[in-house]
């Protein structure tokens, strides 16, 4: 369990959201870091490991088109995973994985090509981050450390997309609860 997976949870239990999460190259590793977490059940609803491309289009709602054209490996398909997600397992964030660990290159793209999303719901309010982001990444490293780095990578980005969505009243919460002024 990691300090981000931590946080995670507890910013989506303060505000009483979910998270869903589709991973590929990490092959579970995202949802197995959230559900590490105490209390995880309280905000997770589910993962889909859709490793196979085939099944990023049938589970995810992926673009048949854009995976026939572009493959597994590419920003929009990616984002499209996060927002497949969200919708299929009913939660209010989508976050996916997608890319190349290794050993070899995937769909005309290097060992270490990665690219994570988050799809959250669109606010209103003034000065929140809503909807989704992807994040391309270039990653040195084994296959293992390719694939932990796109775990810590994913929770940032949605740790990001959180912390810039918090009300004034979750502010005073970890203001008060940490300490500070």
């Amino acid at each position: 369990m990691t300090a981000q997976a931590t946080e995670v949870v507890r910013l989506l239990t303060v505000r009483g959201e979910t998270l869903a999460v589709a991973e590929s190259l990490t092959g579970g590793l995202v949802a197995a870091e959230i559900t590490s977490v105490p209390g995880a059940s309280k905000v997770f609803r589910g993962s889909v490991t859709a490793y196979a491309t085939a099944l990023k289009h049938e589970l995810l709602g992926v673009d048949p088109v854009l995976l026939a054209q572009r493959g597994a490996v590419d920003p929009q398909v990616a984002g499209q995973m996060a927002a497949g997600v969200r919708k299929a397992l009913g939660a209010d964030w989508g976050i996916a994985t997608t890319g190349v660990a290794g050993p070899d290159p995937q769909d005309g793209q290097p060992v270490g090509t990665v690219f994570v999303a988050v799809d959250g719901h669109l606010t209103v309010r003034p000065g929140c981050a809503g909807g989704g982001k992807v994040e391309a990444l270039r990653l040195n490293g084994s296959r293992a450390e390719i694939r932990m780095e796109s775990v810590r990578s994913v929770l940032a980005v949605l740790l990001e997309r959180l912390a810039g969505e918090q009300t004034g009243n979750e502010r005073a919460q970890d203001t008060e609860r940490n300490g500070g002024f």
